[in-house]
């Protein structure tokens, strides 16, 4: 435990309360921004905490650099990337393949199969980034609600990073409680897979509903044409637009080449292991430097541009990319300022006090690194960090306890590290501001609820298989 969890009392509790009621009340019923109010929020929890004021600005200027240290630059690349997809029609030959080859209305199960696979590797967060025009080609072509195939590629991006290694989480927790991947890699699929339904079932009902909210209440549409009318404009010239379009293999290559990049990278780095010698050789020093996040889809935005953008000249180009990065400058602020919130809780000692208050409560050993998760994550934002604290709480208190299935208790953490993403977690403000919705209320209907459904539905199956299994 830090010095700092040492130190926290009831009163961080009451305080953290405070700050995070004060947080929702700002951003909903005030002209405060976001940002700010992240930030007066991290202030007061800081504070309440027991934290020395410079503390506290440190804390909160170093998370907000930290974050954007992981996730800025690929956010910046992947939207720039994105503008290339959509001007040269990349985007939309991807979109016209991915209809023909599932047919009509399943665009959203596409899209959840796509973040389900692709965030095995990857952090949802750069995944959300790279694969979002893909929803906005499929949205624009075939009249789906954007937010309804947002939804359920979110989704499919939050089910397997918070539960299937090789994602740093889960396999930071079977570390933790010394189980092989093997089963947790099984485990983590056959607990998650009925979230899925579950997720394309709100997104379906929700999706609509929620953007005819915000067109309602701001005036602003998310979605560019109703259902019919796009599709039967998409059937009836699909065949002769695809003449003007680039190829599917150079479409696809923009988004392929960076995910594999980042998949060789988390292979090779698993099999190295500890390896000192291995490590230091040339072959795993040169995956590790292009399989990292942010040099891969800087190579995919070089791609985009030279393979797709060849007709544009070099001005045209520049502005075309430096549009993307405009839109990026509030992702990346209100992504920022997300961070900080967190990292003012992590360095308060805060998360680290109420998860070992929970320890102690008589519940039954497998819920015990759940409800730890939980609530670190509601207090902190990151699945990660409350996955490994989940873990390293509860491990020393269930390896006393006969009779446990350790692969279901380090997946309880895991799943519990799902729960309600809003304000203090990064992926909920990338994918809401990335989807362009803007009102708190519409931004946690489209991600804290489907992220709590998956959160719910994955304890259910839990629950039921460590009663079979267990």
């Amino acid at each position: 435990m830090n010095a700092a969890a040492t130190a926290v009392g009831p009163g961080a509790i009451v305080g953290l309360v405070f700050a995070i009621l004060l947080l929702i009340a700002l951003v909903l019923k005030t002209k405060v921004h976001a940002i700010v109010a992240l930030v007066i929020a991290a202030s007061i929890a800081g504070l309440s905490a027991g934290m020395a004021p410079d503390a506290v600005v440190r804390s909160i200027t170093t998370g907000f650099g930290a974050t954007l240290a992981t996730i800025g630059l690929v956010i910046g690349f992947g939207v720039m990337m994105g503008r290339i997809l959509e001007i040269s029609g990349a985007a939309e030959r991807l979109a016209i393949s991915l209809v023909r080859w599932l047919g009509e209305k399943k665009e959203d199960w596409a899209m959840m199969a796509t973040g389900y696979i692709v965030s095995i590797p990857i952090f949802c967060d750069s995944a959300f980034v790279i694969l979002n025009p893909l929803v906005r080609a499929l949205a624009k072509n075939t009249g789906r609600s954007v937010l309804t195939l947002g939804i359920a590629l979110a989704g499919g991006l939050m089910l397997t990073h918070h539960a299937v290694p090789p994602t740093p989480g889960p396999l930071g927790a079977a570390g933790i409680f010394n189980i092989d991947i093997g089963l947790m890699i099984f485990w983590g699929v056959v607990l998650t897979l009925p979230a899925t339904f579950m997720i394309i079932l709100y997104a379906r009902t929700m999706g609509p509903r929620i953007e005819a909210m915000i067109e309602r209440e701001t005036g602003e549409a998310l979605s560019t044409a109703s259902s019919a009318e796009a599709f039967a404009e998409f059937k009836r010239n699909a065949a002769e637009r695809e003449k003007a379009l680039p190829p599917l293999w150079l479409s696809m290559l923009p988004i392929l080449v960076p995910i594999l990049l980042i998949f060789v990278n988390t292979v090779v780095a698993g099999i190295v292991g500890s390896n000192a010698a291995l490590k230091s050789s040339l072959i795993v020093q040169l995956c590790a430097f292009i399989g990292n996040p942010v040099i891969a889809v800087g190579i995919g935005v070089i791609i985009a541009v030279y393979g797709l953008a060849g007709r544009l000249s070099q001005h045209d180009t520049t502005t075309e990319l430096e549009k993307g990065i405009e839109a990026a400058g509030i992702i990346m602020l209100v992504t920022g300022a997300g961070g900080a919130l967190g990292a003012v809780l992590r360095d308060s000692g805060t998360g680290t006090y109420i998860g070992q208050w929970v320890a102690t409560l008589p519940l039954p050993a497998v819920l015990i690194p759940f409800v730890i998760a939980t609530l670190v994550r509601l207090i902190q934002g990151s699945g990660t960090v409350a996955m490994i604290t989940g873990a390293s709480i509860s491990a020393p208190i269930l390896a006393q306890i006969p009779d446990v299935n350790l692969v279901f208790a380090a997946q309880a953490a895991c799943i519990g590290s799902m729960v309600f993403g809003y304000f203090n977690d990064s992926y909920f403000w990338v994918i809401n501001r990335i989807l362009g919705v803007k009102s708190a209320k519409h931004q946690m209907l489209t991600w804290s609820i489907p992220s709590t459904i998956g959160w719910a539905t994955s304890l259910v199956t839990l629950l039921v298989l460590n009663a079979l299994f267990g």
